[in-house]
């Protein structure tokens, strides 16, 4: 039997997650401009990737390794993480990909000696709300029209995670 996602869609078996390369960054540049109406440049990745002391860039890659199918960039900033992007392919959402990466950074977070994760999501976005709330995260706020291209305020959710030494 094929386990199937809430949705019907099969779910994904095996991929891995991995640190973020400068190979990666077409692969997450088209994930970015098939996910957001403002999607970050492809020098705004550079940047986080090579730049950023406090910035953690992480890509899901099919089992083959062939395709990057989600990414994250984050923030480790004290005892925070701040998510400040995060995306999965539309060929593989509803597949069980968002929820297990989700996962994965929240595990991070804690491995990394964190309580808390942050980030703002519009709402109009049902599925990732559905997904960070599922995750456990609870809104604490709003701020008032953070979206430039649509003047949409983001909803900022907040989950208490429990720090842990690296494995």
């Amino acid at each position: 039997m094929i386990a199937k996602s809430r949705r019907g869609r099969e779910r994904l078996g095996a991929f891995s997650i991995m640190s973020m390369s400068l190979e990666d960054i077409p692969g997450v540049v088209e994930i970015e401009n098939l996910s957001f109406p403002t999607p970050w440049s492809e020098s705004s990745f550079r940047y986080e990737l090579q730049e950023n002391p406090y910035a953690s860039l992480f890509v899901a890659r099919t089992r083959e390794l062939t395709t990057v199918i989600a990414f994250a960039c984050l923030w480790i900033v004290d005892q925070e993480v701040k998510i400040n992007n995060i995306a999965v392919h539309p060929v593989y959402r509803a597949r069980g990909v968002g929820t297990r990466f989700l996962r994965f950074l929240i595990d991070h977070a804690a491995s990394q000696g964190c309580r808390e994760v942050t980030l703002e999501v519009r709402p109009s976005n049902q599925a990732a709300l559905s997904l960070y709330r599922k995750a456990g995260f609870v809104p604490i706020g709003r701020r008032k029209q953070y979206y430039t291209d649509t003047h949409e305020d983001a909803i900022v959710m907040w989950l208490r995670v429990e720090p842990r030494a690296a494995p």
